[in-house]
């Protein structure tokens, strides 16, 4: 304990109070780490929704252009210089940037304008050009003016100039000619160009779980990699796309998203549908993810390749596997031979759960990604990378 001396002002009389000392010390920086750590809370699915924004409408103007100047050069034995006045500065674009490290268009404000330029001076000086403002926008950003797509940012440093700031004005300096020695003639700077843009994230991985609600895609994702998307002993589905990382020894990583679940009519927006199914659109190959926990789990299958199919042709015939989740259940290890009859894909069965034969799914999953890297190689393109 610390007694520290406090004045009452009350007959001059001096009162000495103990204070406790606090519990840790700032200037110690284990104490510090300490702190932070226990202010930290878990962030529910709830609040987790708020972070992830697939949908953004954002109005962009470029910078007014500096104005023109009027001047006449003056010095002595020089009385008639002649103009001088320089030109304005041209405005700053509005330019959106694809940034891996960004993963939502949470960021994204709904307003943005580039700087303006500066206005031209005496002596011929030249105003400054206004600076360009980035916004930095997730990989896989479609950007849509009118309902018409004018971008598609698919890789990492690519740049869209959303709006191109306005020319600068010219000085009188500009019209001077042999027929008029004196002019006195300035325009100001244009104004930026103004547009009104709507931003649509398509979830860019390498492979996409897809299945119905509560078929485990979730807890199969953080079996597999370090993605925490949220999970409970209680029917509900998944609101946002995750994606998750599985790494190998080889350092390759293949990114795995966890797509919210579908339903029957989904390509006909019921519920979510479409809000899902674009995420579904960028995906390398695919993961069918089945329970085979309910009478006849191939019908899940047929569900999910006909919303595939109806959203866009061809969706349904990408590389693929079939997962049959929830293995370890009595009725699941009935169910496993029936569904290999009725299909023809390959079907791996594992537990979510528990880890059974998730080392199977690890392993598939590479090669499915190799077959991916070699194809794009042999056309002539970059695969993606994580």
């Amino acid at each position: 304990m610390e007694l520290l001396r406090c004045a009452l002002g009350i007959r001059g009389l001096l009162v000495w109070r103990p204070v406790s000392r606090p519990a840790f010390s700032t200037s110690c920086a284990a104490c510090s780490k300490n702190r932070r750590l226990r202010q930290k809370r878990v962030i529910s699915e709830k609040k987790l929704s708020r972070y992830f924004v697939d949908h953004r409408r954002v109005r962009v103007v470029g910078g007014q252009g500096g104005g023109g100047s009027q001047s006449f050069h003056s010095e002595p034995r020089k009385i008639f210089g002649g103009p001088d006045g320089g030109n304005g500065g041209d405005g700053g674009h509005v330019i959106l940037k694809a940034d891996q490290q960004v993963k939502s268009l949470s960021s994204v404000l709904p307003f943005y304008q580039g700087f303006h330029g500066e206005r031209g001076g005496s002596k011929n000086c030249y105003g400054a050009n206004g600076a360009c403002v980035y916004v930095k926008v997730p990989v896989g950003t479609l950007v849509k003016e009118d309902g018409v797509v004018v971008a598609d940012l698919t890789q990492h440093g690519e740049e869209y100039v959303a709006a191109y700031g306005g020319a600068g004005g010219k000085g009188n300096r500009f019209f001077l000619s042999n027929e008029k020695r004196a002019p006195t003639l300035f325009t100001p700077g244009e104004p930026g160009q103004e547009r009104i843009l709507h931003l649509e994230l398509k979830t860019t991985a390498h492979a996409g779980l897809v299945g119905l609600p509560n078929a485990g895609k979730s807890s199969l994702l953080r079996a597999l990699s370090n993605a925490k998307p949220a999970v409970a002993a209680y029917p509900f589905t998944t609101l946002n796309p995750h994606v998750g990382i599985v790494r190998y020894e080889d350092y390759e990583q293949v990114a795995v998203a966890d797509i919210p679940g579908l339903i029957r009519g989904a390509h006909q927006n019921r519920g979510l549908g479409l809000a899902f199914l674009r995420h579904i659109e960028r995906c390398c190959f695919l993961l069918y993810v089945v329970d085979l926990s309910v009478s006849q789990p191939w019908i899940q299958l047929q569900d999910l390749k006909y919303e595939l199919e109806q959203y866009k042709k061809g969706l349904s015939t990408r590389p693929c596997v079939v997962i049959g989740n929830k293995i370890d259940l009595a009725e699941s290890r009935i169910n496993l031979p029936l569904l290999k009859e009725q299909i023809s894909d390959r079907v791996i069965a594992l537990s979510a759960l528990t880890g059974d034969n998730l080392e199977e799914l690890i392993l598939h999953l590479k090669e499915l990604y190799d077959t991916y890297v070699k194809v794009e190689q042999s056309q002539g393109q970059s695969p993606v990378k994580w």
